[in-house]
């Protein structure tokens, strides 16, 4: 009966899928496969394996490899039985989150989850009359500002600072500071990894300083685990680290802004608030923007993006210091 017919092929491919193909190259045969099958019930001939290997690869991260006959098939490195029960609407989504994932991740980041979308792709491409599938590509990221391209990162700096985090041990490491003409030996208490935009930093302590740091990857010229375990201060916790503004390069001083801002800005920031306690005011034609908001560089850098749409009046110290910028930015123009 057909519909017989149709479950015995659902098990014997299920069969096939979870017990009798390695992970690894370089594989196994066709006709090895076969006889696993024979031996767990299921009579099949090497043409219909080699049939279903066929479809299933369509679908699944499989691979066969083609440097040696008989070719074997495999497992694509990487990719595990959670993701053998992949679903149309996870399938969307990690094809969604490489286009993210592309334009801001280094490379290094991306290796390990290149299984996962490939295998994304193959399942989307394989269900073309289904309208789900084709939402990938109605749908694009666009990162805000220019589109950086994400610096490189050193071979086997990233390994050995995420088995430094899991295992809490500490690095040694080769590191060059912005603007520094030479490199440093330092040893490092690695706390969290912390990706802002296409940047990738490192939260660290150094030598017996509790102070954590930011370590931007790229400049790492060389990291090595240290067998000795690495100290993490009692009272760090990642989300007040960045709470405190630390990740925009601040101070960690918080000030209450006030500024005139224009009617593009304020229709701008009454769809996209900058604070939580964000306030706008508009009197005779004059907006007046409040907020709290971390004392840092990524602050100065966004009033200084805004050119004439915004005018800084408190606090006065940061007033100043926008008009010295600015005059000295004008200056580079005469």
């Amino acid at each position: 009966m057909p519909g017989a017919d149709h479950e015995t092929t659902l098990a014997r491919q299920w069969e096939l899928l979870r017990n009798h193909l390695p992970k690894r190259q370089p594989g196994r045969t066709s006709r090895e496969i076969r006889d696993r099958l024979e031996t767990a019930g299921h009579n099949v001939s090497k043409r219909t394996v080699e049939r279903d290997l066929d479809e299933l690869s369509r679908i699944f991260p499989i691979l066969r490899n083609d440097i040696s006959i008989p070719f074997g098939w495999h497992w694509i490195e990487g990719a595990n039985f959670d993701i053998l029960g992949m679903d149309l609407s996870e399938a969307v989504s990690l094809g969604l989150m490489e286009d993210v994932l592309r334009q801001i991740m280094p490379p290094a980041f991306l290796s390990a989850l290149e299984g996962k979308f490939s295998l994304a792709r193959e399942k989307l491409a394989a269900l073309p009359k289904i309208p789900h599938a084709k939402w990938t590509d109605l749908v694009r990221y666009v990162p805000p500002g220019l589109p950086f391209i994400p610096p490189a990162i050193a071979p086997g700096v990233l390994p050995s600072i995420q088995e430094a985090l899991l295992r809490q041990r500490k690095l040694a490491v080769v590191y060059k500071s912005a603007g520094d003409d030479g490199s440093k030996e330092l040893t490092l208490h690695p706390l969290s990894l912390i990706q802002q935009g296409a940047r990738s930093y490192l939260v660290a302590t150094t030598f017996d300083y509790e102070q954590p740091l930011l370590y931007a990857i790229q400049r790492f010229g060389s990291a090595t685990v240290i067998e000795e375990p690495a100290k993490r201060p009692k009272s760090f916790s990642l989300d007040v680290y960045l709470a405190s503004g630390a990740a925009q390069f601040g101070s960690g001083k918080s000030i209450i802004l006030k500024a005139r801002i224009s009617d593009e800005l304020t229709h701008l920031l009454n769809e996209t608030p900058i604070s939580k306690d964000q306030k706008i005011t508009t009197r005779s034609g004059i907006n007046t923007l409040t907020a709290t908001m971390q004392e840092s560089w990524q602050l100065d850098f966004w009033i200084q993006s805004q050119g004439a749409a915004i005018t800084v009046i408190k606090p006065v110290a940061f007033r100043n210091h926008i008009i010295d910028s600015l005059e000295e930015t004008l200056g580079n123009y005469k």
